[in-house]
């Protein structure tokens, strides 16, 4: 999927969007080396040497990796688990109606 969400990220660089990461690798050296080559620019965090069982898999319920949850910028989840063009299209429709509170405020 990295290539996709680079795209997401050069598509959406101005405007109010984000993509966060979680990577339940266990071993932080090698995660550090694997986002080096993969060009992973956006904030990714860690779940620690638990992995799968770590504190933010916990919290979030997640289940399966990857688990993707599209969150409005009032800071809810609408969507969960879509890819591709629904994801393309959850973005736009979301990050329009951000755009739209911004000019109403």
């Amino acid at each position: 999927m990295f290539p996709h969400e680079r795209s997401l990220v050069k598509q959406y660089a101005i405007q109010p969007f984000a993509i966060i990461g979680v990577n339940s690798d266990r071993n932080l050296d090698d995660l550090k080396k694997k986002n080096k080559a993969a060009n992973i620019t956006w904030r990714s965090f860690w779940c620690g040497e638990k992995g799968t069982r770590g504190d933010i898999p916990s919290a979030w319920n997640v289940r399966g990796w990857p688990t993707i949850y599209v969150i409005d910028h009032e800071g809810v989840i609408r969507y969960k688990n879509v890819r591709g063009e629904a994801l393309d299209k959850a973005i736009a429709e979301l990050v329009a109606k951000a755009e739209a509170a911004q000019k109403k405020s």
